[in-house]
Formats: C-alpha cells, structure tokens, sequence
C-alpha cells in the first residue's frame, strides 16, 4: 500500500516543527529515531524532550533539544560532515543527513559568495540544528513515504536578527532554498520558515498543486513550534494517505518558443539537450506565433535537481532568449527491461501486464512487416 504525506503548514516549518509533527502522526518512529541520535553521538550533548502540548487550542507534540554547556562547537561544515560521515548512523540516514546540510552548506555559498566547504554555519549548526536534522533524517527515511506534498508557503514579515546582523524575513539562505515553492502573505509577523526547515522542504521536493493529495486518510499529526504569535497557531499539520496507487513524484516541465531555427538544428539541439543528465524527456510541436511565423513549442521534462543545468543547456543549444519553468506531479507506472533475442519493456498497468518491444533493436531488419513480426515475438517470449 503506497503512503503518501502532506505537509499543511499553517504557522510555518522548521526543523524541530518538522520532527515534532512527525512523530506525532507516526509515533512509532520514536524509538528508531532516539537510537539513530544514540548512534550519532548527538545525545551525548544534548536533552531532547518530546512532549504532548496546546498550541492555540490545538492538542500538538513539541520537541524541544536543550543543549549542554560543554558541547563543544560546530559551526563548520567541514567540520559537521566529518562528525556525521564518522558516526554509527546506518548508511541511508547518514545519507540524508549530509544531503540536508549540503542543501544549507550550498545556500549559504551562494549567499555569502564562498565555497561550501569555506561555509560558516552560525545560527543553523548548533547541537539543537544537529538533532533537528539528523532525527529529520531517521523518520524521513524509516517512514516508508513514496510520495510528499505540501501547502503554499507562509512567507511571514519584518526582519529576524542574524551574526551579519538584521536581515529581511524570509533570511537569504531560506529564501535560496525556497526557490520554485509556491508563497504567500497573510498576517504572520516574523520568521515562518527557518533555513533548517527549508533545507528539509527542498530535500523531500514535495509535489505542491492546487488539488490536494488522494486516497484514504489513515493518521494525521501536529506539531508544534517554540514561539507564540499573536492569531495564528504555531502548528506544522502532517497527513498521512494511504491508498493503492503509486504516489507522484516531482519533475519540472521547462517551455519556450523559437521561430529562428531550422528543423534540422531543432532536431540536433533536442539531440544534444537529451545527453544532458536528469532529462527525461524532450520535444516540440510546430504552431505559429507572432506575425504569422512558423515556430517550434519546445516542452522538456527534468528531475528538479536538474532544473538549473537544463535550462543553462536550453539557452546554449537554442536560440530562446527566454523560458518558462513550471514545478508539476509525475505518476510513473512501475516496468521493467525484459532481456531475450530482442529487449522489451515491461509495464504493470491496472488492467494488466503489458510489453513492448524496444524499436532500436528492430532498426536493422528489412521490411516493416518483418519488424512488426519480430516485435511480437519478442513481446511473447516473455508472456
């Protein structure tokens, strides 16, 4: 049975909001995710406490890491890497772990213009960042979730103070982070998304859509944040549906139009674009454009993490001095490459099994009767 979570952030998100709704709506990720801060070595400086409060009326669990007065600093990601690659954390946590703070690691270099590793976490590498993010990890990955959706974004208001000093809301590290999320205003004062937060949203690369997840609602949670705001709950909402479909996953569609190209450098650009890693799929209807010119509707389908690489590619291989990139939900049927005298592709549809022969294969026999031939014998073969 496929599970699939919605996050409904309603006062906002950060890293112990994030762990605090989820071990409410999957407490038995607990004990798990207490034994991978053990093996960490991250209890060793500090005091979690997991406890059941109301947030504006609303009943809502709270984690709160309190940190001891001897741990020592952290504040370098070189630094925070070499702590985490070195604990006893199995391999997929650790693995997601790095991956949060290399997104914040990332976020900050582009801020502050160094590298990474030159990167000075200040505000978001202390113990309690260090808890946030590695118990984020553990019920991330011990969830079993195949697919992640969320809410439009708070943005909230004002200025949060920093180590460079007065900052706007949201701070620049988030706001790198966030980009491609859908935002809003309302009357949320102060910071709503912390950049440990945001680092968590840009990992699990929820689908965000106006129609909202499906399926059978079978636990929900909220947790709550640490500070109080005047008329909003300071609440992060998880739902967890279950039903018998495989969950979406996120890819960005990038389209543009170009009517100063001729077919024959269309088809090579497309050629090209298609060597580029994270493509998933490209190509382009004819139609007319502005003064009655033939032009190209080109549409390509990437891997979100691809996106930046794809659409410098776009701008290099075409002529398009402008494109569009829009975030959409992909559902993908579950197949297999069937091996045999010619290569199949195998796909697990609702009303069945079905195959197809791979027509690269067939490009070297003559006759077209031939290759319809051979293709159904090689879909049968597998039969």
């Amino acid at each position: 049975m496929a599970k699939h979570l919605h996050l409904d952030v309603t006062g906002g998100i950060a890293g112990d909001m994030f762990l605090s709704a989820m071990l409410s709506a999957c407490p038995e990720l607990r004990g798990a995710m207490l034994d991978d801060l053990r093996a960490a070595g991250v209890l060793e400086h500090v005091t979690l406490s997991i406890d059941t409060v109301r947030e504006k009326g609303f009943a809502a669990v709270r984690v709160k890491v309190t940190t001891a007065s001897d741990a020592p600093p952290t504040s370098q990601w070189r630094d925070i890497r070499a702590f985490i690659d070195g604990s006893g954390l199995d391999a997929p946590v650790k693995a997601r772990a790095l991956a949060i703070f290399a997104l914040l690691a990332e976020a900050e270099a582009t801020c502050h213009g160094v590298a990474p590793d030159e990167v000075h976490f200040h505000e978001i590498a202390d113990w309690d960042s260090l808890a946030d993010i590695i118990g984020a990890a553990s019920v991330i990955d011990r969830a079993g979730v195949e697919g992640w959706s969320v809410s439009a974004l708070p943005v909230g208001s004002g200025r949060v103070k920093t180590r460079h000093g007065i900052v706007p809301v949201p701070a620049p590290a988030t706001a790198e982070l966030l980009i491609g999320f859908e935002m809003f205003t309302d009357a949320g004062q102060g910071e709503r998304i912390t950049p440990t937060g945001a680092a968590i949203l840009r990992h699990l690369a929820p689908v965000q859509q106006l129609v909202g997840p499906r399926g059978r609602l079978s636990a929900t949670g909220t947790g709550a944040g640490q500070r109080q705001m005047e008329g909003i709950a300071n609440i992060l909402r998880v739902l967890v549906f279950e039903d018998g479909t495989r969950a979406p996953e996120t890819v960005s569609l990038i389209r543009f139009e170009v009517d100063d190209m001729t077919p024959e450098e269309i088809a090579v650009s497309l050629d090209r674009l298609r060597l580029t890693d994270g493509l998933l799929d490209a190509g382009y209807a004819t139609s007319f454009g502005k003064k009655g010119r033939a032009q190209f509707a080109v549409t390509i389908t990437v891997r979100t993490d691809a996106t930046a690489a794809l659409i410098e590619a776009c701008f290099a291989e075409t002529s398009t001095i402008g494109l569009r990139v829009q975030t959409v939900a992909r559902h993908v049927l579950p197949r297999r490459a069937d091996i045999g005298f010619t290569r199949t592709k195998t796909v697990e549809r609702p009303e069945g099994v079905t195959r197809k022969a791979e027509s690269d294969d067939l490009t070297g026999v003559p006759t077209l009767q031939a290759r319809r031939n051979l293709a159904r014998a090689a879909e049968a073969e597998h039969d």
